[in-house]
């Protein structure tokens, strides 16, 4: 229980600064040293690209996703920078949103969906057991499979839909709301998008497996490469 809770606070803390670093020093820089809104923009975009950075400095080793967040917020930034366009700055951010959601639809296309890995310990608990009953479900069950592809689609849809959605914000509300506006929409959209995604794919897909368990079937045998890549 130490270990998940310790790796779940590990993989949250990257998120929560890059939640609350831009909103707060936004904020910070307009209303605490008055700057513009275009500079307290710019500024507050530095800072999430900078514990990137670091964060693959000290690593030694390039995250897919973290690369993607520096890309957006560097090439966001630059054209933002030029443009002098707030709105244009607050847009950029659902450039990740979206690039993660067609990176998602796109890999279900290709029969390899993304989000199983980010799924997958949450439904197999470190227990190995469960682990093998999973491998034979991927393995020997369509449904199983299914409910696989469903869920990486929610999130793919659920992604592109909160890019939309704060894009129509940045261009018809105020700057000054869209700052907190936009993270509320992101973090709602996690929200509701875990509860779907839950009722209609993981909570079916624990229950085959828990089912798969209870069966007592043998350990899953070694699979050859060439039925995983055929899924």
């Amino acid at each position: 229980m130490t270990t998940n809770t310790g790796s779940t606070k590990k993989n949250l803390a990257p998120l929560l600064l890059d939640v609350a670093m831009p909103i707060g020093s936004y904020y910070l820089l307009k209303s605490g040293f008055g700057m513009g809104t275009v500079a307290a923009l710019g500024w507050s975009s530095v800072l999430p690209a900078v514990r990137t950075v670091w964060g693959i400095a000290v690593e030694r080793k390039v995250n897919a996703f973290a690369a993607l967040i520096l890309f957006v917020n560097v090439v966001g930034l630059s054209l933002s920078l030029v443009a002098g366009d707030p709105r244009l700055m607050l847009a950029k951010d659902s450039g990740v949103s979206s690039a993660i959601g067609i990176g998602v639809l796109v890999s279900v296309a290709m029969g390899r969906p993304m989000m199983t890995a980010g799924m997958k310990p949450w439904l197999v608990k470190g227990d190995p057991e469960r682990e093998a009953a999973f491998e034979r479900l991927l393995i020997g069950s369509a449904a199983f499979r299914r409910a696989e592809r469903r869920f990486s689609v929610v999130w793919g849809v659920a992604l592109l839909g909160e890019c939309v959605a704060r894009v129509v914000g940045a261009y018809t509300l105020p700057v000054d709301t869209m700052v907190w506006l936009g993270t509320v929409v992101m973090i709602g959209t996690i929200g509701v998008t875990a509860v779907v995604s839950g009722g209609l794919a993981a909570g079916p897909m624990a229950d085959m497996i828990a089912g798969e368990v209870k069966g007592g079937h043998a350990p899953a045998p070694a699979v050859s490469p060439s039925l995983v890549v055929a899924r």
